[in-house]
């Protein structure tokens, strides 16, 4: 079946669509490996057969949008590891390619989102759970705008702004919005109900609010616990849809590179998010096709 027909703004207005899960635990399911700095992106580079396989994976789950393998691909990182600037350019379009060829073979109709992650997933030190990186506004327009540049080049639905941690490099994003004119979500990282960077999440949120590029406002890979307040300060300062997709509630150890699970995992209201606002409802990081189909029945 063809991609999805019209612009995700327009499908959101009408119902809740859901979002595939993490993409990491997904390949690491089907036997990759995802160690040294470059993570997801590494498979993305050495196996992307392997990319486009958990992608069906989850469109047979019934996700409806699809998340590329870019998060984590950054023209400075790929660099050190002996790739060029076109090579780089090359493997951005490729992550929207790969997940559009799972979404033209899917079975039913299903929009591709182009994943900009922050710079601190570009760093792999897990500075994205902190943010504040010391950059200008200035010089994190220059770092993003190549990245999501070369994205649209693939023809991706969306571009999905994940995993920000603070206003700062949100305002950086809004700005490359506006110079290219593409929609986009934009989905922050919380914790104890501020942005990791400590910012207070009305304020975070009324930032995007104004942008005519961002399409849907939330929050992603966080304890699901931190969604229903973070969709309601979001409803308080936007009447635009909303996005969820939390992790399981794991806090990842950047040191020991791994994930630590919470003793009970918390549960997932889905009725109260979508009560809320939430239109873009999925899983980050843990969350598997099993999880994504169980949530999908949810609808």
């Amino acid at each position: 079946m063809p991609r999805a027909s019209g612009p995700l703004a327009r499908a959101l207005k009408h119902r809740t669509l859901l979002l595939d899960g993490g993409l990491s635990n997904q390949l690491t399911a089907q036997g990759c490996d995802l160690s040294g700095g470059l993570w997801s992106a590494r498979v993305l580079v050495e196996r992307p057969e392997q990319v486009e396989a958990a992608h069906t994976a989850y469109a047979r789950a019934g996700a409806e949008v699809l998340i590329t393998a870019s998060y984590q691909v950054g023209y400075e990182t790929f660099a050190a590891h002996g790739h060029d600037r076109a090579q780089t350019s090359a493997l951005l379009r490729r992550s929207v390619d790969l997940a559009a060829r799972a979404a033209e073979a899917a079975e039913h109709e299903v929009w591709v989102a182009a994943s900009v992650g922050p710079y601190g997933a570009v760093l792999a030190d897990g500075s994205e759970y902190r943010g504040r990186y010391g950059l200008s506004v200035r010089e994190l327009v220059a770092f993003h705008q190549p990245r999501v540049e070369a994205l649209l080049d693939a023809g991706p639905d969306v571009l999905a702004l994940e995993t920000i941690p603070d206003p700062d490099e949100a305002e950086a994003l809004l700005t490359v919005l506006a110079r290219t004119g593409a929609p986009a979500w934009l989905s922050y990282t919380v914790a104890d109900g501020r942005t990791r960077s400590g910012t207070p999440l009305p304020e975070a949120f009324a930032l995007a609010a104004g942008s005519p590029q961002i399409i849907a406002l939330g929050v992603n890979c966080c304890d699901p616990a931190e969604v229903l307040p973070a969709l309601e300060a979001a409803a308080g300062t936007t009447a635009k849809p909303l996005v969820a997709y939390p992790n399981d509630g794991s806090v990842w150890d950047a040191t020991a590179a791994a994930w630590h699970a919470p003793d009970t995992e918390a549960p997932w209201p889905t009725t109260a998010w979508r009560e809320a606002g939430a239109r873009l409802i999925g899983g980050c990081c843990r969350i598997g096709p099993v999880r994504i189909a169980a949530l999908g029945e949810t609808f």
